[in-house]
Formats: C-alpha cells, sequence, structure tokens
C-alpha cells in the first residue's frame, strides 16, 4: 500500500492499480530521459557504420569497373613466360621443385580427392613432392589415407605420408611441421589444396611462372569454384558472398596494393617469404591471413588470378557452416587485436598501404561490416517501432541499403533472383558474426576454436540410398537443428512488426515479418541439407 501510494502521489499522471499499468508507467517513465537518448545515439552510430560500408563498397565498386576496363592482364603487368618441355636442353632443370602440401584431419568423404588431384598435376615427377599432413585421430580413416598415398607412390609418385604426435596448431602446426622435412630444403615454392580441393592439371604451369620471373612476388592465389553450389539454398547463399569476395575484394586488393588476406588453400607461395615474415604462426584461427599480413608488411606483392579456378565444396549443412562462420570472423578481429599496432608502426609499407591494411581489410570488412549488419537490422531499427520518437531518416533506412546490396550482387549474376533473401539470411548470419568478432576482440574462451569444417563429398547420395533407423535420440536431434537464439530474435521482431502493423506508418513490418520468417526457418534448422542418420 505505501508503495502504491508514493506512486500514486510522486507519479499521477500514469499512476494504475494493476501489474500491466504499472510496467507501462515505468516505461514512460524512463523512455524520455534514458530510451530515447541512447536509441538515437544508437541510431546515429549505426549511420556513420553504414556510411562506413557503403563508401566501401562503392570505392571497390568504382575501382573493379576501373580495372575490368583499363587495367592491363596479370600476364601483361608481371612477367610471364610459359614453361615449355621440349626447349629444355637440361631435361627438367628448369623447372623449380614445388612442394604441394594437403593438410586433412578425418577427411573421409573427400581425401581420395584432392590427392587425386595433385598426383595428376601436369609437372615434372622428380620435380614435384606431395606431402599429405594426415592430423586424423580416426585410425580407420588413418589407414585408408595412408594406403590410397602408398597407391599413388606405386605409379612413381614423390608422394609422402606425415603425421604428428599431437594436432599442436592445428593446420598451422601442420603445415609449419611439414615444412621443417629435409627434402623439403629443395622445394622453391609450395601450394597448399585443403582435401576437398581439386586443382586442374594445368595449374601449376600457370601459376610459378609469375613467381620464377618476378623475385618480389610471395603468393599466387587462385579462385574458389564450388561442386555443391546448387545443392541447396543454403550453398547458393555461400556462393553469392564468396563470388564478391574473390571477384571484387581480392581481385581490386591486387590490383591497386598488391596485397589480399589468403584463402589459406588454392594458393602457391615462395618459401623463403614464409620464412622471412616468421613461418606459420597458431596465435589465431586464421593462420592464412596472419602469414599475409606478415608477408605484406614485409614488402612482399601478391597476385590474385581471377582466371585460375580450383574446385571445392562448401558446407551443406548449417551447423558446418555456423562453425566456419565462427572461425572466419572470430580470427580476423583478434588478429587486428594482435597486429593493429605492428602495422600502424611499419616503415617497410607506403602510408597509403598501412591506411588500406587498417582501415578498410581489417575494421570496416572484418569488424564494422558485420556489427552494422546485426545491430542496425536486427535490433535498432526494430526498436525505432517501439520508439516512435526516434526515427531512422530514409536514406539510411533504405536507399544506402539497397545500393549496398546492388553492389553485392555483381559477384553472382545467375542469382541475381535470389537477392533478397540472401539480404535476409545474411542479417541472421550477421548474429554468429558479430558474437565472433567481440569474442576476438575481447579474447574471449572460444577465441581459438577450431572446430573443421565437415565435407559431405558423396556421403548424402550413398546415404540416400541406404535404408535405415534413425538412431539419433530425439534430443540429439533436436540439439542440433533447433537455435534457441534465432527463434528468440524471432519473437522479438514478431512483436515489432505486429506493433509497427498496428501503430506505425513507415510499413517496416513488411520487411520485419519476412525476416522473422528467415530467422524461424534458421531457427528450426530447416537450413542446409539434413544428413540421415545412419
Amino acid at each position: 500500500m505505501a508503495a502504491d501510494s508514493f506512486a500514486s502521489e510522486s507519479l499521477p499522471r500514469y499512476y494504475s492499480p494493476d501489474i500491466g499499468g504499472q510496467i507501462a508507467m515505468l516505461w514512460e517513465f524512463i523512455k524520455a530521459p534514458l530510451i530515447v537518448p541512447l536509441l538515437r545515439i544508437c541510431v546515429y552510430i549505426c549511420l556513420a557504420m553504414s556510411i562506413m560500408v557503403f563508401m566501401e563498397r562503392l570505392y571497390m565498386g568504382v575501382v573493379i569497373v576501373l580495372v575490368k576496363l583499363f587495367w592491363k592482364k596479370p600476364e601483361k603487368r608481371y612477367k610471364w613466360e610459359a614453361m615449355r618441355d621440349d626447349d629444355l636442353e637440361d631435361g627438367n632443370a628448369a623447372f623449380p621443385v614445388v612442394l604441394v602440401q594437403i593438410p586433412m584431419f578425418n577427411e573421409k568423404e573427400v581425401y581420395k580427392i584432392s590427392i587425386g588431384a595433385a598426383c595428376n598435376l601436369s609437372w615434372p615427377a622428380d620435380r614435384l613432392v606431395i606431402q599429405v599432413l594426415d592430423d586424423s585421430t580416426d585410425y580407420v580413416i588413418k589407414d585408408m589415407i595412408e594406403r590410397e598415398c602408398l597407391r599413388w607412390a606405386g605409379k612413381g609418385v614423390n608422394i609422402r605420408y606425415q603425421i604428428r604426435e599431437t594436432r599442436g596448431g592445428y593446420k598451422a602446426g601442420a603445415l609449419k611441421e611439414g615444412l621443417k622435412h629435409d627434402y623439403v630444403k629443395d622445394c622453391d615454392y609450395v601450394v597448399i589444396f585443403d582435401a576437398d580441393f581439386r586443382p586442374e592439371p594445368e595449374f601449376l604451369r600457370r601459376a610459378v611462372p609469375f613467381l620464377i620471373h618476378n623475385p618480389d612476388i610471395a603468393l599466387v592465389q587462385a579462385r574458389w569454384r564450388f561442386v555443391n553450389s546448387n545443392e541447396c539454398l543454403l550453398t547458393r547463399m555461400q556462393e553469392m558472398s564468396l563470388d564478391y569476395h574473390f571477384t571484387v575484394e581480392q581481385e581490386v586488393g591486387s590490383a591497386t596494393h598488391a596485397f589480399f588476406g589468403f584463402n589459406g588453400t588454392g594458393g602457391i607461395w615462395r618459401i623463403a617469404a614464409i620464412n622471412e615474415a616468421g613461418g606459420w604462426n597458431d596465435r589465431t584461427t586464421v593462420e592464412d591471413m596472419d602469414l599475409a599480413v606478415r608477408a605484406g608488411l614485409k614488402g612482399w606483392k601478391f597476385l590474385y588470378l581471377g582466371d585460375l579456378q580450383v574446385y571445392s565444396e562448401l558446407p551443406s549443412t548449417f551447423k558446418a557452416f555456423r562453425f566456419q562462420q565462427h572461425r572466419w570472423s572470430c580470427g580476423p578481429a583478434n588478429l587486428f587485436r594482435k597486429m593493429m599496432m605492428g602495422i600502424a608502426t611499419n616503415k617497410k609499407v607506403t602510408l597509403y598501404k598501412k591506411f588500406y591494411v587498417i582501415y578498410s581489410f581489417f575494421f570496416v570488412r572484418k569488424i564494422i561490416a558485420h556489427f552494422f549488419t546485426f545491430f542496425f537490422y536486427c535490433v535498432v531499427l526494430p526498436l525505432t517501432i517501439l520508439v516512435p520518437e526516434v526515427c531512422v531518416p530514409k536514406w539510411g533506412a533504405i536507399y544506402l541499403p539497397c545500393i549496398i546490396t546492388a553492389l553485392n550482387s555483381v559477384g553472382t549474376p545467375r542469382s541475381f533472383h535470389l537477392l533478397f533473401y540472401w539480404v535476409l539470411f545474411e542479417n541472421v548470419m550477421s548474429f554468429h558474426r558479430t558474437k565472433a568478432a567481440v569474442i576476438g576482440l575481447l579474447e574471449a574462451k572460444r577465441v581459438n576454436e577450431w572446430v573443421v569444417t565437415e565435407k559431405l563429398g558423396d556421403k548424402l547420395s550413398i546415404k540416400g540410398n541406404k535404408s535405415g533407423s534413425n538412431k539419433k535420440s530425439l534430443r540429439k536431434l533436436l540439439g542440433d537443428r533447433i537455435q534457441v537464439h534465432e527463434l528468440g530474435f524471432a519473437v522479438f521482431l514478431f512483436v515489432c512488426g505486429c506493433y509497427d502493423f498496428a501503430y506505425g506508418k513507415n510499413n517496416y513490418f513488411i520487411y520485419l515479418f519476412l525476416q522473422v520468417f528467415t530467422f524461424t526457418i534458421v531457427g528450426l534448422g530447416y537450413v542446409g541439407t539434413i544428413v540421415p542418420s545412419s
């Protein structure tokens, strides 16, 4: 009674005796002095981030148009001469010794793919060393991989099967250990292929001449293509994102700064550059980007070849894709934390290149883009519907996002009709990427979490032909498929959408209900391939 009396005397305007009324009273009491100013500040921050992302996309869009129209092709910008067998007087001496590293971890479904493709590379057998770095913990799979190596060795291929006592350093540790063997001392270059990658036979003949004739080039990176991009909607969404990355981001970095992030596979390195940069380092989950940044700061140049393509497999289950995105978002943020001061104080590269690496490569693409997408579209914009005193200008809510989306579509013209759903799906994934980026920046407990991306290979088609009972328990099945956080955001956005439908004036409920639908289907596990239980 005392509390009610106090409330009625101090806040007679808003007082109501029931609990719902008191909650409404409390909301009105704190909204004007606290909620409105805080939300308005959040809107300003999101608008600033949207301008940063827009300017970055616009810059890369302009540069890629200029590159396509006026830049010379790599064979004209750099010295390049084809490797010719018939002009050699000293046998194969003109061919440098190349090491092929294939890191593996329990790759039961795809291990034959990369081993077979590497063994079929068009390069003199006595100038090629293939190294299978097997960190598998399953002894049956270990035996299968070793037998495959022995089978190719029996055909005259110089292939080495290497194992370690522990998985220390994960992929970086395996690659680093592989370079320590005595037979590697004769190798000039090293090309890396993950277990699901299948290079064309002419891969080395296209890439190696750039390294031979241009001693300042450390890395030649090929473009990824995907054998299963049409498998499901999830793989189509990934193809759209990765095609933009290769078609625009990698091309622009190569053409303007001779710098970009190594993609971890499908590229060939000069071993001397790796050694000068300090070798492989396992301090983050993006050892490939770490090495590229350190080599770039030493003054080495990188070259991206968009017409040199290597086919691989996209993760087609949402669980595998989610873990991959955590690693790809957490690692760069953590690397940025560790290297920002080193980049800023480096004296071997120009101020312009340092600005590009810190601001464009790291800050905008690896951090701001995730933060802006998640907080603006999934948090701040919906909240402004519940607080009509705060308005988002139409240029920030509609026009800039539409232009950014259109610029993102250039990588995969065949999927233009999926662009709107791609935006909705990217908004969902921005939650995981933002969380991972925060973990990386703060170096929280999952910062070094490394889960190898599952590859299905022909597993799905084989299992689809077998009948059997589902041995998974209901709890395990639900645990693998139900995503509580996504369903929680679906409820929040649904409430905001209903409020906008009833009281709003901007018709944001159309977008919100579509976003609710996307969060819901992801939350219920109906995204990607559903792998049958054996």
